[in-house]
């Protein structure tokens, strides 16, 4: 189909208003597909906060823990704020 045929059957008389439009709705739908979804690996440190992300990454989806107690995987809700840390030296 046209530019000409799409502004005849939206009724548009703009003909660089309705690419322009084209263009937004062709990077909204491909903002909506996962073309490249990989899974990434690595081994949690006790005491380690911060690990290192592949360098071509773009999105997080979602980070999953695997339980040693049955073996599954159990998904990390995102936090909204930021963590309660806290140091003590003296359990009581």
């Amino acid at each position: 189909m046209t530019v000409l045929e799409m502004m005849e059957r939206s009724g548009m008389k703009n003909p660089t208003l309705t690419v322009a439009f084209i263009k937004d709705a062709i990077n909204l739908m491909q903002s909506q597909v996962d073309v490249d979804v990989a899974t990434w690996k690595t081994n949690i440190t006790d005491g380690q906060r911060a690990y290192p992300f592949p360098a071509n990454m773009i999105k997080l989806d979602s980070i999953s823990i695997k339980d040693t107690t049955d073996s599954k995987y159990k998904r990390i809700r995102r936090l909204t704020h930021s963590p309660i840390v806290t140091e003590d030296t003296d359990p009581e």
